[in-house]
């Protein structure tokens, strides 16, 4: 039976496989997965809280905003990666901490 330690420990290494890709990488779009890992470890934690704890749907429906969030965000994110690209031919973050205006 899979119980709440479970769905935590699977979070945490989510959590930890997301943070390690922001620090280590310096390519833009492998930091936006990173982020992505983040938040999709937090929609478990809520969406296991809720099952475990709570026996609501309050956490499920927090779930579902971080899972639209985390859409929106990775639209936007490769929109400014891909002007990004066509204005430096490059997406490391080295490159970005250049831009002025």
């Amino acid at each position: 039976m899979i119980t709440l330690s479970s769905y935590l420990m699977i979070s945490l290494a989510l959590f930890l496989s997301g943070l390690v890709v922001m620090i280590a990488r310096k390519n833009i779009i492998a930091i936006l997965l990173g982020i992505e890992l983040i938040l999709n470890s937090a929609a478990l934690n809520f969406a296991a809280y809720t099952r475990f704890v709570n026996q609501n749907i309050e956490g499920h429906i927090v779930s579902l905003f971080i899972i639209v969030i985390a859409a929106a965000e990775a639209a936007v994110g490769l929109g400014i990666v891909i002007r990004f690209f066509q204005m430096r031919e490059s997406i490391h973050i080295d490159d970005a901490a250049q831009l002025q205006s």
